[in-house]
């Protein structure tokens, strides 16, 4: 009764602890409440560069430990895009575990794989899914897909790709972009 909103999330999916936020900077006080040998040691210039660079984003945290990564599950998002015209898929490089430099030129090595709910018939190629795989899950993955491959020490400024909605359904995927965020 009365109890006010948490600011970040956090609960357990298989072998991860999972931490939402609509503010990223309030992920590291969260950090309390996920077990020591799964929480990591995050930069605050980091989490201050996501919220500065994607205030109308939540962030999601998952938190494991290396020697359970190659058992974990996948964890299924669903949310409503920002801009319904747009699909972006994140790819803001950092290897060093500080913020992303938007000015550096990094090597790439992406599949960039993309489906729409609105593809016309025989669009895309199908996509086979284990037999095992549940069927309430199933519903939420895509028949057919299309997809670019960026690498082979290909270098491209920093950021996420992007493409438009009709681009996509076009098929002209000579049309993806590398997006930077700015700063709001």
């Amino acid at each position: 009764m009365g109890a006010e909103p948490q600011p970040v999330q956090v609960f357990d999916h298989d072998v991860d602890t999972v931490l939402l936020a609509a503010d990223p900077t309030a992920v590291l006080a969260a950090l309390r409440q996920v077990p020591q040998h799964r929480r990591p040691v995050l930069d605050p210039d980091l989490l201050r560069f996501y919220a500065d660079h994607f205030p109308d984003h939540t962030i999601a945290m998952c938190c494991f430990e290396n020697a359970d990564a190659q058992r974990a599950k996948p964890l299924l998002l669903w949310y409503h895009p920002l801009d319904p015209d747009r699909l972006t898929v994140p790819a803001l490089d950092s290897h060093t575990g500080a913020a992303p430099d938007l000015d550096a030129a990094v090597t790439v090595d992406h599949w960039v794989l993309l489906s729409t709910d609105q593809a016309p018939s025989g669009w895309g190629t199908p996509v086979a899914y284990p037999g095992d795989i549940r069927h309430r899950l199933r519903a939420f993955l895509p028949t057919t897909v299309v997809g670019r491959h960026f690498g082979y020490a290909q270098t491209l400024p920093n950021g996420d790709f992007t493409i438009s909605h009709r681009d996509l359904l076009s098929g002209d995927l000579d049309r993806i972009e590398r997006l930077q965020p700015t700063c709001h």
